[in-house]
């Protein structure tokens, strides 16, 4: 590792942190410089958020120090690190929902007048130019709250820049981005870079890597596995960095899937959201779901699962007339839903792995009395942990401190406790690594075996060419497209063009 140099950004050397004895970073260095977009990468749990943790101020090191702006310390503060001009983009993003849009972006820094009071003129021109700067055209007066997933994650990103940082952390920036917003977002990072503004970047989306950054730095058990320039490496190599063996590409060996139709949507249509959407799916069978964000295909799985209205039309499970106007009716008719934003709908993190597995299936679980019988709740949950391989050190582990590939699987854990005939997958493997991908998609195709129906909304094309039957494309609120993947002519590229609204010749 070397020393400090006058293009470095910041430096970090040995840095080594333990919680309750266990070594999350063993001597970890990493060196940003002036102007430059550094990947890191690594499975999850590997260290990379305690590492920009401990850089943003969040949690002091055991060992080790840190260099910026010609300052060496043993530790920062979050004070000491947004004057040193470090500012980070978290994964799970932080914003005040009954607050404005213009007060999330100057949260915590209200700018004040002369007189001590709020200058709320300054709030709105200033959050004005910055959402400006990413190219957000919105209302800065709507409350977050209003806002989608996405929106939201734009506004945490404003923020960040707003405060005038030159070494900005992004933690899986686009995990909850539709494609039009990442390419903006790609964007605006190169223009910054020019001006001298460092960025650290932390993505599972190795192809962004290739994309974006300049070099990375690969974290496997904590330690550093390398320092290389993005050039060097290809995406089979940097794989095999990060999890220390090759993986080869999950595909699923197709069957016959059952006759016995499951899921029936016949001429289903709300306003504004879809119109005339038609299709079934089968027992046994995966069916992808893919288009643009606004395309509809998130309004149709939340709409059929009742977080949303679903509008008219026909909707048959097994046969019987379907409606669910909340989630609770959905789950006692057989549906179950995989939510595209795990941390506000899909677990409670603050709870056990007991817990939230069990939130689905209270009254499995609930004693005649009305408290949860831990002799029925604990075998439940221990059966879908070791079917499931969730890494946990016990049933009383409060989800916040898992992986994110482990989150998700509780959250499968908790979808398959209900037995569902039908299982809606909103984007199921979204901020995890490489590994957990493909056992996710082994759970997919695991339960889909079981003779569950399966539909998964996904952007992501290769992997559903890898395990999904069919895949039908959504293009403004319309059926456009289906195509079956085992067909010689299907491509990735044709999947793309139907989600653009350009259908390539066949």
């Amino acid at each position: 590792m070397s020393v400090q140099t006058a293009d470095s950004a910041v430096v970090m050397r040995g840095i080594v942190k333990t919680f309750s004895g266990v070594r999350a970073l063993d001597h970890v260095d990493l060196e940003v410089r002036t102007g430059e977009i550094h990947g890191l990468v690594g499975k999850n749990g590997a260290g990379k958020s305690t590492l920009v943790s401990i850089l943003s101020g969040f949690y002091p090191p055991n060992e080790g120090e840190i260099t910026c702006g010609g300052k060496t310390v043993s530790a920062v503060g979050p004070d000491q690190a947004k004057g040193l001009g470090i500012a980070i983009v978290p994964q799970q993003v932080h914003v005040v929902s009954g607050l404005s849009i213009a007060e999330n972006v100057f949260c915590g820094e209200l700018p004040l007048t002369r007189l001590g009071f709020v200058d709320w003129r300054r709030i709105r021109r200033e959050a004005m130019e910055q959402l400006a700067l990413i190219n957000i055209d919105i209302d800065i007066d709507r409350t977050v709250e209003s806002l989608s997933v996405s929106e939201r994650q734009m506004i945490d990103i404003a923020r960040a820049f707003s405060r005038d940082a030159h070494v900005i952390i992004l933690d899986e920036p686009t995990a909850s981005l539709p494609k039009d917003e990442v390419k903006m977002l790609f964007g605006f990072v190169r223009e910054m870079c020019k001006r001298g503004v460092s960025f650290i970047y932390i993505s599972h989306f190795l192809e962004e890597v290739f994309e974006l950054c300049d070099r990375v730095t690969v974290l496997r058990n904590s330690r550093v596995v390398g320092h290389f320039d993005v050039s060097e490496l290809d995406v089979r190599r940097l794989v095999q960095l990060i999890s220390g063996q090759d993986i080869a590409r999950f595909g699923r060996k197709r069957r016959e899937a059952h006759e016995r139709p499951i899921l029936e949507i016949e001429d289903v249509t709300r306003p504004g959201a879809y119109e005339k959407v038609s299709f079934t799916v089968h027992a046994g069978e995966i069916v992808g779901l893919s288009g643009l964000e606004g395309s509809g295909k998130s309004e149709l799985v939340r709409g059929l699962f009742g977080l949303q209205p679903m509008g008219e039309g026909a909707v048959r499970v097994d046969g019987r007339p379907y409606r669910a106007k909340a989630p609770e009716e959905a789950l006692a008719q057989g549906v179950a839903y995989l939510p595209r934003d795990r941390y506000g709908l899909g677990i409670v993190p603050v709870r056990s792995v007991a817990e939230n597995v069990g939130l689905c299936v209270l009254r499995k679980v609930t004693n005649r009395l009305g408290f949860i019988s831990r002799k029925v709740e604990r075998p439940l949950v221990e059966g879908y942990v070791d079917m499931l391989q969730i890494k946990i050190s016990n049933l009383d582990q409060e989800l916040q401190f898992l992986s994110g590939g482990n989150q998700q699987k509780v959250v499968f854990a908790k979808l398959a406790a209900t037995k569902p005939q039908v299982l809606l997958l909103e984007e199921p493997t979204q901020g995890v690594d490489i590994q957990a991908k493909e056992e996710i998609l082994r759970i997919v195709v695991s339960m889909a075996g079981d003779g569950v129906a399966v539909v998964v909304v996904s952007d992501v094309i290769d992997e559903l060419l890898d395990i999904c039957d069919r895949i039908l494309v959504m293009h403004r609120g319309v059926m456009v497209a289906e195509f079956d993947p085992d067909d010689q002519g299907t491509s990735g590229a044709d999947i793309m063009l139907a989600i653009e609204g350009n259908l390539a010749p066949r």
